[in-house]
């Protein structure tokens, strides 16, 4: 798993893209693992913080209950008309903070989706820790 930050450091140009189009709006949907293992989606708003992309929520708020007990995560940003970003990994919180909760990202997979440059395909950006990015095309 990594940081916001290793994934600027080995995919500089797709970081740049996911980062544009997560502060491009306030709310994303982020969906986590219920108790009975079913999804719960929840909206959202993330945070840029040095090396972490961080989320934070009220006390006891279901996402933050679900987090605490199974930290899998998917984030979708709100699509736009350049794209939209799906990261997924674990949420880990912040035992330090005590007047809501706050959980960093340790991503495992990064993927942007967009118009290609020929405005002929979908471009499908993918990246994993260590991995690299892999270009898909779609017609």
């Amino acid at each position: 798993m990594a940081t916001w930050r290793q994934f600027e450091r080995e995919a500089p140009n797709l970081a740049a893209e996911v980062r544009r189009v997560l502060t491009a709006q306030v709310s994303h949907v982020l969906a986590t693992v219920r108790r009975d293992g079913s999804p719960r989606v929840s909206g959202t708003e993330v945070a840029f913080d040095g090396a972490e992309l961080t989320i934070g929520s009220m006390l006891g708020a279901m996402k933050a209950r679900d987090l605490l007990r199974d930290g899998r995560f998917a984030l979708h940003s709100c699509p736009g008309p350049d794209g939209d970003a799906k990261l997924s990994g674990i949420a880990v919180a912040d035992p330090s903070v005590e007047e809501h909760h706050s959980f960093r990202f340790d991503l495992r997979q990064a993927v942007f989706t967009g118009i290609g440059d020929d405005r002929e395909h979908l471009l499908i950006q993918v990246w994993r820790p260590g991995r690299g990015t892999e270009r898909i095309r779609r017609y």
